[in-house]
């Protein structure tokens, strides 16, 4: 394939790829956030995770209240080979009857009552309180990892961006060059291998200008996985407008932001939520040896169509109601309540040992962000002075190469360094910006590129 041909390839490639990139409605970072939070999936079972959890606590309050429970039963007897009368046994009552087919119904309605059982009905209420909370920490938990992904999606998609118009910035450049080389050529002061190079540049050039916008479109679509956008519709954010002195801001105090972080982050409330809870499951275990008393009442009826009184006068006469007490002492249960009570003290100690963790990767975080925060501040400051460096030092290699006191190689040098000079100066840039960003979120303010 020509050059020609190639470029033209390229850049029909590029402008198919940038158009799928471009929108007339572009979506803010608090745009992307709000609509996560309404919109994803696994923040919606989360909160799904909640309303379960506040339906079990109702029923575990129930438990509190005695059991009411009706029953009935119908049944129909047949003796096709019955010669005399049989004598048959209803609600306590013997009847005799000669009939082949009888019938006989019974009704009763029980009620019972555990009065206490060492306390574990309500603990389990304080329990299920306690679950509930920590589903609600998990909810938020969550919501702040979507929010830090959905951040670093935006300025990764916004660095792209800038990075792109430095690519083609020296796309334009390339091609000004390789324009220029080849009426050299064409007068003899260049070589055919010098002229190569101009076009090798200018191809490269167009290779990194559609490497970057296919990475855009590809930051793109995993930000609209995240906000699960499935549609068609096209989707492109709308900046920041970041200045130096938002890149070289103050830098919140990293103790500071552990400290606030420790008070106020989800995930280290629901780790010490769990030792609360670990804690209330070693006193449910205990009480499992303990005594239960329960109270129980019930009234019973019946008829049976073998007897001289009719029904009615039958369920008048077998009418009948009962109460008890219940004592139950558990004194040999093979080291079932022991076990349970040792299971729930080395699950206390799991979650003291949990939190442990959390507070430590909390501390890691809290300080990756700041050093990211500082060092990129410091690499910003020392880009900055590199690129004014290597842009004068590109310019003057152009006009000299155009004067034929360097050559193509020094030149494409000069660019190289250029490029990667400016690319280091964004990187840096947008670094600084996010993990400052992130440090403030640790400390409990909102996001706000």
């Amino acid at each position: 394939m020509s050059y020609k041909n190639y470029l033209m390839y390229a850049a029909c490639l590029f402008e198919a790829i940038a158009a799928y990139g471009q929108d007339s409605t572009t979506w803010s970072l608090q745009q992307c956030i709000d609509y996560a939070l309404t919109h994803n999936i696994q923040l919606k079972q989360n909160k799904i995770t909640e309303e379960q959890g506040a339906v079990d606590l109702t029923q575990k309050k129930a438990e509190l209240f005695p059991s009411l429970s009706f029953s009935t039963t119908q049944t129909v007897d047949y003796r096709p080979l019955q010669k005399t009368e049989t004598n048959i046994v209803a609600n306590g009552i013997a009847n005799s009857s000669s009939n082949k087919r009888t019938e006989n119904g019974s009704y009763g309605l029980n009620a019972s009552w555990t009065v206490w059982n060492g306390g574990i009905n309500r603990k389990n209420i304080q329990a299920q309180k306690l679950q509930n909370q920590i589903s609600a920490l998990t909810t938020q938990t969550t919501a702040n990892t979507i929010q830090v992904q959905i951040a670093q999606y935006y300025v990764q998609i916004l660095y792209s961006k800038d990075a792109l118009k430095v690519d083609s910035f020296m796309l334009n450049t390339a091609q000004s060059q390789y324009d220029r080389g080849k009426e050299m050529y064409d007068q003899g002061q260049i070589s055919k291998a010098d002229l190569t190079q101009l076009e090798s540049q200018a191809a490269s050039a167009q290779y990194d200008c559609v490497s970057m916008q296919t990475q855009i479109a590809d930051y793109k679509r995993q930000l609209k996985e995240l906000l699960e956008i499935t549609d068609e519709s096209t989707f492109d954010v709308s900046g920041i407008g970041a200045s130096d002195d938002a890149t070289m801001q103050l830098i919140p105090n990293m103790n500071e932001v552990y400290q606030k972080a420790l008070a106020s982050r989800p995930e280290i409330q629901s780790s010490r939520l769990s030792i609360d809870a670990a804690a209330l499951n070693i006193d449910i275990a205990k009480a499992g040896c303990y005594p239960s008393i329960s109270l129980t009442a019930g009234i019973g009826d019946s008829h049976y169509s073998g007897s001289r009184e009719s029904a009615g006068e039958q369920m008048r006469q077998n009418l009948s109601a009962s109460a008890g007490v219940s004592l139950s002492i558990p004194i040999f249960d093979n080291k079932q309540n022991k076990t349970n009570v040792q299971k729930a003290k080395l699950s206390k100690q799991d979650s003291e040992l949990q939190l442990q963790d959390q507070e430590k990767k909390l501390y890691s975080t809290v300080e990756e962000y700041w050093l990211n925060a500082y060092n990129n501040q410091q690499k910003y400051v020392a880009a900055t002075s590199k690129v004014k460096s290597a842009q004068d030092s590109y310019n003057l290699l152009d006009e000299q190469l155009k004067n034929g006191l360097k050559n193509i190689v020094e030149l494409m040098t000069g660019r190289d360094e250029l490029l990667s000079a400016q690319q280091d100066r964004l990187q840096s840039k947008y670094n600084a910006l996010l993990n400052i960003q992130l440090l403030k979120f640790y400390q409990g303010e909102n996001i706000n590129l």
